[in-house]
């Protein structure tokens, strides 16, 4: 049994290794496309640490995406130099930040902005929860919308563009990189980076889950009240699951920013928040395998239907756009999924339920 796991486990890595050199055989845009799920992946992997974990709906989780997007914008881009002179006069030669800075302090400051977003709701629960963090989402986007007056920090609804490409251990992450004699397109470099970051979070996540704070974010989920008066202190875990949730969505916007070259607050719309919140209920709450499909499903699938689209539009001589009918065929994928399967393409065999007592115990 443990051989046969060992082997499909295996078998699952060098399928994951190989992957963007068998899709770079068929274009760039296809690597691009699997780059664009793994930072989906990420994101919905810190989500389910607030929603599955803990059970507390988050509608703004796109803010910090957001917020780590800008923070690396702002300090691998020329505008923050051309804004304020004297930071310029500080690092004549630019800010060309490493990986190592890059993770930590994407995740330091949107672990701020997460615990800053819990304080005032730590009361709140269901709906009322559900409005407040919808909010704080769009408060985000609308400051970074606006931010160009007096002062242009965030240069408004034309972006930051310019953006460095991430560096590591010296290498251009930018440009096609020589292996072996085998070159790896951007897009593919890109792609094992953001596959690194995605099984560490991916282990982060499961360490935490089996934690005693993870039993205690699923004993408030189950029941607040009762968690409260079993002497959980039920303030300081939410808090912990809004900083923790928020950290994944920096370091994943950072990444995003590093990856586009170019970032605007059309890029963290409601739309973005609504998408990232269903890929954890389609994949299943609080499990981690379901989450990941989940994420890989709805990201790859709107490319996927752009296939779909076109036919169908062209059937009907062009009278139906083929974005909005791509939108229908995904909403339709969704609903048809969620009636045949209500908990969750792959949900956990354990939710709502106790860990096994030891005979003896």
């Amino acid at each position: 049994m443990n051989n046969s796991k060992n082997f499909k486990t295996l078998a699952i890595g060098v399928l994951l290794l190989i992957l963007p050199l068998i899709l770079q055989q068929f274009g760039n845009a296809w690597v691009r496309i699997a780059d664009m799920a793994l930072l989906y992946v990420l994101l919905a992997v810190g989500l389910n640490i607030v929603v599955g974990y803990a059970g507390l709906l988050d509608l703004g989780y796109v803010a910090f995406f957001a917020v780590g997007a800008y923070m690396y914008g702002l300090l691998a881009s020329p505008h923050l130099f051309e804004t304020f002179p004297a930071i310029a006069a500080l690092f004549p030669g630019g800010l060309h930040m490493p990986l190592w800075v890059i993770v930590p302090v994407a995740a330091a400051l949107a672990g701020l902005f997460g615990m800053l977003l819990g304080a005032p709701t730590l009361k709140l629960r269901g709906d009322y929860l559900a409005i407040v963090t919808l909010g704080f989402g769009e408060i985000i986007r609308v400051f970074l919308n606006n931010l160009d007056q007096p002062v242009n920090i965030t240069n408004g609804p034309k972006g930051l563009n310019q953006i460095d490409p991430i560096q590591f251990f010296g290498i251009n992450l930018g440009k096609p990189f020589e292996l072996f004699g085998i070159e790896l397109a951007s897009v593919s470099l890109y792609y094992y980076l953001f596959l690194a970051l995605v099984l560490a979070s991916i282990l982060i996540s499961y360490r935490l889950e089996v934690s005693r704070i993870g039993r205690a974010w699923m004993a408030i989920r189950e029941d607040e009240i009762a968690a409260k008066a079993m002497g959980l202190n039920t303030r300081n875990l939410k808090l912990m699951a809004f900083g923790m949730g928020a950290t994944f969505g920096g370091i994943a916007g950072a990444m995003f920013a590093g990856f586009q070259g170019f970032i605007s607050p059309e890029s963290f719309s409601l739309m973005e928040s609504v998408m990232i919140v269903a890929m954890v209920v389609l994949g299943g709450l609080g499990h981690l395998p379901g989450v990941v499909l989940g994420a890989v499903l709805l990201s790859a699938l709107p490319e996927i239907l752009r296939y779909v689209a076109g036919p169908l539009q062209s059937m009907t001589d062009g009278r139906i756009d083929a974005a909005i009918l791509r939108q229908l065929l995904i909403a339709l994928a969704m609903i048809v999924i969620m009636l045949m399967r209500p908990r969750g393409l792959w949900p956990s065999r354990e939710h709502g339920k106790a860990l096994p007592v030891k005979e003896g115990a």
